[in-house]
């Protein structure tokens, strides 16, 4: 899926990072949501190469990367430990400033590094959330009916971990095929490859201390944000699908105009997993956002 990409694992910020790089001209990062990894970009990535030096990396607890023990403040999983893992990996490469394109708690991640790296991000592109803390404040029944694992992997431990241990497939199967497009949207080898790292010791965990992490000590730095009246300083793009439940539930430019000063957006024919589910038009996208500045 990634011929010409080179995979690397490397050491950053106390956590090891699998990332699969390739291209040439300005760098540009992709990162993934949950509970996918890497792979998800398998549509889009190689086009991109042509334009740019694509990064595309495992977050630490998701596919090939590290996975970390829990703890009592989730701090090993906090969105700011997290982006200060990728500031890392870029400078390991040379990069000191990038583009970031990402979806779901990739783009958690990114917002994070936005307003804690300003200086290293030279444009964003967001598909298919709402800022986190936003989404928290204003969940509706409808939202939690549609997102209920963000709800369920929040419990303490060892429950939610428990339940998917049982069946690892069984809950990916669920988180990812009932939404809008079903598991149709995904290629087979694609799906080979989330079936086997959500299997992979630690997994469970990872994803519920990310998730823990979200509800508690991120939405501390982002109220923090909020009374300082930080904001994304860097030109951001949000794409989101005109199937899925973020679109339905949260009235999502006038939310990222609230916390970023440069936004666009609009949505895609399509569900959740914009990259799987319409690659071409996000390509475009891709490529008309990101050259030009």
């Amino acid at each position: 899926m990634f011929e010409g990409f080179q995979a690397h694992d490397i050491p950053t910020n106390g956590t090891t990072l699998r990332c699969h790089i390739a291209g040439q001209g300005p760098a540009l990062l992709l990162l993934h949501g949950h509970p996918q990894s890497h792979v998800m970009w398998h549509r889009v990535a190689p086009a991109l190469t042509a334009h740019f030096t694509v990064i595309c990396a495992d977050l630490r607890g998701y596919g090939d990367s590290k996975r970390h023990a829990a703890d009592t403040d989730h701090a090993a999983h906090t969105k700011r430990t997290m982006a200060a893992d990728l500031v890392g990996l870029m400078a390991h490469f040379g990069f000191e400033t990038f583009r970031i394109a990402a979806h779901d708690r990739g783009a958690r991640v990114a917002h994070r590094l936005a307003l804690d790296y300003p200086n290293h991000v030279s444009q964003l592109l967001f598909l298919d959330i709402a800022p986190t803390l936003a989404m928290y404040e204003q969940t509706s029944d409808a939202f939690a009916r549609a997102y209920w694992h963000w709800f369920f992997l929040i419990q303490p431990a060892p429950l939610p971990e428990r339940l998917i241990e049982a069946d690892p497939v069984a809950y990916i199967r669920d988180v990812m095929g009932r939404r809008h497009a079903g598991l149709a949207a995904f290629a087979p080898e694609a799906w080979a490859e989330y079936a086997r790292c959500i299997a992979l010791p630690g997994t469970a965990t990872a994803i519920c201390e990310d998730y823990r992490a979200s509800a508690t000590t991120d939405l501390v730095h982002d109220r923090a944000d909020r009374l300082a009246g930080n904001s994304i300083r860097a030109p951001l793009r949000v794409l989101w699908g005109s199937q899925g439940a973020v679109g339905r539930c949260f009235d999502v430019l006038p939310l990222w105009q609230s916390v970023a000063t440069d936004v666009s957006g609009r949505s895609l024919d399509c569900g959740h997993y914009i990259a799987e589910e319409s690659p071409e038009a996000l390509l475009e996208e891709m490529v008309a956002f990101f050259q030009t500045r």
